[in-house]
This record gives structure tokens, sequence and C-alpha cells, in this order.
């Protein structure tokens, strides 16, 4: 399971192994309160949840939020452990940062710390702002219309005039909006991929910092 948060609203992806146990995450996760809206096909769920659980007390977020550090989304759950990456600028927030998982009774590990090494700048601008905010009501919609109805899926598992059909709307103004959605998407992404081509390929996955946290049982 994967979660982006902004501190007001939760983005959750989760994804399912077993298809068997698809039905029943699913049910389990739509009991969520405040919950906004949920895509999903045989493998992927979304879920948009309008309370942030970050804010929760002695949350790991609210931890990290205590000293001067940068959380770097998204956290990863994964057999019963929470994953996250932060940026420390001062080794004593780093070290301050343990010592209140350990007063808080946290299980938690180190799997990797490295430098920044010049990378730090194209690992932190890409916004949800600068990718979402041209896109009308109508493209958004039209595109996770298309990836929950297996749109980009291999093999494709519908086509424009079967979604189109399936919305009561024609198919060249489905596909009006989902091309409109998809070039602004494109668009949006280009200066990104320009500013990561541009670092060296043996850089690129050097800012890491991992750190996987679990309840003390």
């Amino acid at each position: 399971m994967f979660n982006w948060c902004n501190r007001e609203h939760d983005v959750i992806e989760i994804v399912v192994d077993r298809p068997d146990e698809y039905s029943t995450v699913i049910d389990e996760m739509s009991r969520i309160q405040g919950m906004i809206d949920k895509s999903s096909d045989l493998h992927n769920a979304h879920f948009f949840v309008k309370k942030c659980f970050c804010k929760a007390e002695d949350s790991v977020t609210r931890i990290i939020d205590e000293f001067d550090l940068l959380q770097i989304s998204p956290i990863v759950y994964r057999h019963g452990w929470e994953y996250y990456r932060v940026i420390a600028f001062k080794h004593k927030d780093l070290k301050g940062l343990m010592q209140r998982f350990e007063e808080k009774g946290l299980k938690f590990e180190i799997l990797r710390k490295v430098d920044f090494d010049g990378f730090i700048a194209s690992s932190l601008t890409l916004t949800a702002d600068a990718l979402f905010s041209d896109l009308t009501e109508k493209q958004m919609d039209a595109l996770l219309t298309a990836y929950s109805s297996g749109y980009y899926s291999l093999p494709r598992k519908a086509s424009v005039q079967d979604i189109a059909h399936k919305k009561l709307v024609s198919r060249t103004t489905y596909q009006e909006h989902l091309k409109k959605a998809e070039n602004k998407l494109v668009a949006s992404l280009v200066p990104y991929v320009q500013l990561f081509r541009r670092v060296a390929p043996e850089k690129r996955n050097k800012v890491r910092t991992r750190y996987a946290v679990s309840p003390e049982t």
C-alpha cells in the first residue's frame, strides 16, 4: 500500500497480489470515514480520503514533523512495516528522530543512508499542482475512468468507444476530454523528464534515506 499526503487529504493506492483477496480489501478500505472517491480494477485500487491520518496522535509523520526533516512521499506499507524516506539537513535532527522513536516504543531500522550528492533539486520539484492544476473536472474524470476501465492496461481491456458507451456520452466527446487530459499531463511532465535526464545515471538513486517503522509488540 502506498500513501500520499498533503496534510489535508490522503491518496491511498493498494496493489493486491492475490485476486481472491481483492474484494475483501476493497470492502475493508471502503469503511474508512471521509472517503471522497475510489477507483479500482482487478489489481490496483485508489482511495481518496478527506481526513489526513498523519495528523493522528503519535503517528510517525507527526513525529518526523517535530524535527527539521523533510519527508518524501509516498509512505509504503508492506508486510506489517511502514517505509519512510526523509532528508535530514542536520545530523542532530536525525539522531533526535531516532531517540524519539525509542521513547515512543517504536521498532525501527535504517535501511539506507546516503549523501545528497547534488540530486536534491530534481527529487523535490514534482508536485501535484504542477501536474494537475490545468486539468478540468471533465478531463480528470475522463482520465480516471479510462484508467479504472483498463484502457491503459496491456493488453487494453476497454476501448474509447466502450468507455463512452458506458458513460452515456458520444465517443468524440469522451475522446476529446481524454486526449486533452493526456496532452496536458505529458506537457507538464516533460520539464521534469528533461531535468532528470541531465543527472548522471549513477547519481539518480542517491537521495534515499529510508526507515522501516513498526509498533513494538
